[in-house]
């Protein structure tokens, strides 16, 4: 059976290492990205099957990473689950998500991190 390759983009280090432990126990490959430049150059290169994307980040922010992801052939139709503390309420926000089709939009209060994990199964239907 083929492992899903999923990459996390986020820089807050303690979060990011609670996804990817919690990924790794349920036989995902989980690729790490500290920033949005550093993410879309793991995502270009890595091909994953789904990127956990977070927005407010240094160097380069989740959405304009996921604008730049979308630019490429292959990052037009990748599966994107965006995790923040941001509420869409900006407009441009709500613009960016409308226009660049994250699948998912998952507010980090609102969720704990094995339900991210199931979000993940659910979308690769593992």
């Amino acid at each position: 059976m083929k492992q899903h390759k999923i990459l996390v983009v986020e820089d807050e280090q303690t979060l990011r290492d609670a996804i990817v432990t919690v990924l790794s126990a349920k036989n995902f490959l989980a690729i790490e990205a500290v920033n949005g430049k550093d993410g879309v150059e793991k995502a270009l290169s890595e091909h994953p099957d789904l990127i956990l994307l977070d927005l407010v980040m240094p160097v380069m922010d989740g959405m304009t990473a996921l604008k730049e992801i979308r630019k490429d052939k292959w990052g037009a139709d990748v599966p994107v689950v965006i995790l923040t503390n941001l509420s869409a309420t900006d407009e441009n926000l709500v613009t960016d998500i409308v226009t660049h089709k994250p699948l998912e939009y998952l507010v980090k209060a609102d969720w704990k991190i094995h339900d991210v994990v199931d979000k993940v199964e659910k979308i690769l239907k593992k």
